[in-house]
């Protein structure tokens, strides 16, 4: 029993460790301007117009929150597109959820995360903060027990770069019937969710108050 307890307190000393290692940012006031930049989770397909997540968490915090998202964008193609649009908004801020799309046509997991760091790169050296939102692996037994879970490439990519993550998230999200306008969209319902829990997250890394 004792050696049970001991093994229970390292195991709750080092997930509490792990949270005070997450990266953290200044917070960032209402009016600062914002780059969702996604895919069509981003952009809010299976919702009407104002009920995306980027939308719902500019009323949150009051940021000007551009929505850079496209249906059926891949990281493969986003690492060509992301420059134009920080030379057009000049963020201060990047909140990067991509990759789904290149998981369902079975890229390699190594590929995704090359283009996905160079997103994160290409953002920091145009001066913005870069948070990414991690997004759940394409797989048959998560499809078929209805319980995703996040990509690992998204931890190891926030360890890699010293980037914040929002983890968790979507794949809650999906997870819940409820929730979803088919297998890999939210619904209204839905992306409110993840706009609670993007916000709540985003006062762990520090940027809202």
């Amino acid at each position: 029993m004792k050696r049970r307890n001991f093994l229970l307190l390292s195991l709750t000393l080092a997930a509490l460790g792990a949270c005070s290692e997450r990266p953290k940012l200044p917070v960032l006031p209402a009016g600062e301007t914002v780059l969702a930049f996604g895919d069509s989770v981003t952009f809010g397909t299976g919702a009407s117009r104002g009920e995306d997540w980027p939308s719902l968490l500019a009323d949150r915090t009051g940021w000007q929150i551009i929505n850079g998202g496209i249906p059926g964008d891949t990281a493969e193609a986003g690492k060509h597109r992301i420059e134009s649009l920080l030379t057009e908004h000049q963020p201060r801020l990047v909140l990067i959820e991509i990759g789904g799309n290149d998981f369902i046509r079975r890229r390699p997991a190594s590929a995704v995360k090359e283009d996905i760091r160079q997103i994160i790169r290409t953002t920091q050296a145009a001066g913005a903060h870069a948070v990414l939102i991690a997004v759940p692996a394409a797989s048959l037994l998560s499809i078929v027990a209805q319980r995703p879970s996040d990509a690992p490439l998204y931890a190891e990519l926030a360890k890699e770069e010293g980037t914040p993550l929002i983890p968790g998230v979507f794949s809650e999200t999906l997870a819940t019937p409820e929730l979803r306008a088919d297998p890999i969209h939210p619904n209204a319902a839905g992306y409110a969710r993840m706009a609670e829990g993007i916000y709540r997250e985003l006062g762990v890394i520090g940027l809202t108050r």
